[in-house]
């Protein structure tokens, strides 16, 4: 594999809190990457644009709410192929509503409780989440 073949995604994502629920979303069935499964919205930063201005930018585009970016929770990094590395920031946001309105990117969302968490998210999420004591935090459900 040559070094031009490899590289490394930088993605952000947000713990969306309103009333003591998490918002998650799932993503479309068409999906080429992780079809159908639960994951907190974000996406992609663009070149040359700011961590917290891309988290803004990908939930407003993913979901419609303009939420309040705080402090990171956790940083996380895998390998989707030999080539391909990504990193996410997952930062802890608050949103003023619950009203959602989903691009296609996502079939469904769903704000959670603790225990719906526990239930809907797949295990590498769950253990950063339970690593960084995301299930621990004041008013969360």
């Amino acid at each position: 594999m040559t070094r031009n073949s490899r590289s490394i995604i930088v993605a952000v994502k947000g713990i969306i809190v309103f009333q003591g629920r998490i918002l998650i979303v799932r993503r479309a069935a068409a999906d080429v990457v992780g079809a159908g499964s639960w994951e907190c919205p974000g996406g992609k930063i663009d070149f040359g644009e700011g961590l917290e201005d891309a988290l803004e930018r990908e939930i407003a585009e993913e979901t419609g709410l303009s939420v309040t970016v705080g402090a990171v929770a956790y940083a996380a990094s895998f390998l989707t192929d030999p080539g391909r590395q990504v990193i996410i920031i997952t930062y802890h946001c608050q949103s003023e509503n619950n009203i959602v309105l989903l691009s296609e990117e996502h079939a469904d969302y769903q704000w959670c409780t603790r225990c719906q968490l526990q239930q809907l998210l797949p295990p590498g999420i769950l253990a950063d989440f339970e690593r960084s004591g995301v299930f621990a935090m004041e008013g969360l459900l």
